[in-house]
């Protein structure tokens, strides 16, 4: 049986991300340029992502006051009740501020530090998907699996860079270096998304480096629901050093793979 407390969670955190996804698709102005970003200290973009942290953080609270919050735009504290919610309400903002479609909002909700609920709403997609621990992960009314393990020189990966120079160097050399090895590579630029696809089929694997609590929580536990290995380096739990989801099969190779480049040093 479903602990009720888990499907209250998530049914809040469906509606959190249903309002902001909703939020950020119908307010997204239709002129929105990178120059215009430019005019202020706080951009346009920043702001539709403050609106939404607020939108969520705002209707979490008024459900579940005694609960903690972890947000990227500064949501931050520690609550009372042994749950927290780890909030990215726009994850691919790059994506966003240029009118593509591969962004999203992602909640999760730990338990006593487990990640038990999460959420990734693709507005642009018109997909929602969602996990709880040990009850699958779903879109709609299909239920997530991984693909089969491929062997690693026919895997399709996903990836990411961040924003730093270096780290951006350090990235694109790993990726140079992964290529020969594997299928391919893609770069969808939404961590959250990219970790559903791993959990939907659409990528046997992703790996990336710098991200945030806020950035995989969510998407994790629907990898992990959906048949996925997550972790980070070998023995250790995805982290900022290290993000990786793949088929079971697949996992251990490429771990290796990357461990043998270097893909958790900028």
């Amino acid at each position: 049986m479903t602990d009720p407390l888990l499907t209250e969670l998530l049914d809040l955190a469906l509606e959190a991300a249903r309002r902001a996804g909703a939020l950020l698709r119908d307010g997204r102005p239709d002129d929105l340029t990178v120059a215009k970003t430019k005019s202020s200290p706080i951009d346009v973009v920043t702001e539709m992502d403050i609106a939404a942290e607020k939108l969520i953080t705002g209707f979490l609270a008024e459900h579940r006051p005694q609960d903690g919050f972890l947000g990227e735009e500064g949501a931050s504290s520690p609550g009372t009740s042994g749950i927290r919610w780890v909030i990215d309400p726009l994850d691919g903002t790059v994506n966003y501020l240029y009118g593509l479609p591969t962004w999203a909002v992602s909640i999760a909700a730990e338990r006593d530090g487990v990640t038990v609920a999460g959420v990734v709403e693709a507005p642009m997609r018109g997909e929602t998907y969602r996990a709880v621990l040990g009850g699958g992960a779903y879109t709609g009314d299909r239920r997530l699996a991984v693909r089969p393990s491929p062997p690693l020189d026919q895997a399709l990966l996903g990836t990411g860079f961040g924003y730093v120079q270096s780290r951006r160097a350090h990235q694109a050399d790993v990726a140079q270096r992964v290529i020969p090895r594997v299928r391919d590579i893609r770069r969808g630029g939404s961590a959250a998304i990219d970790l559903c696809d791993v959990a939907a089929g659409r990528l046997d694997a992703y790996y990336e480096r710098g991200l945030n609590p806020w950035d995989l929580a969510a998407g994790a536990l629907i990898a992990r629901e959906a048949g996925a290995l997550t972790g980070g380096r070998p023995g250790e739990p995805e982290s900022g050093e290290l993000t990786l989801a793949a088929s079971p099969g697949l996992f251990g190779p490429l771990q290796e793979l990357l461990e043998e480049l270097g893909a958790w040093h900028d």
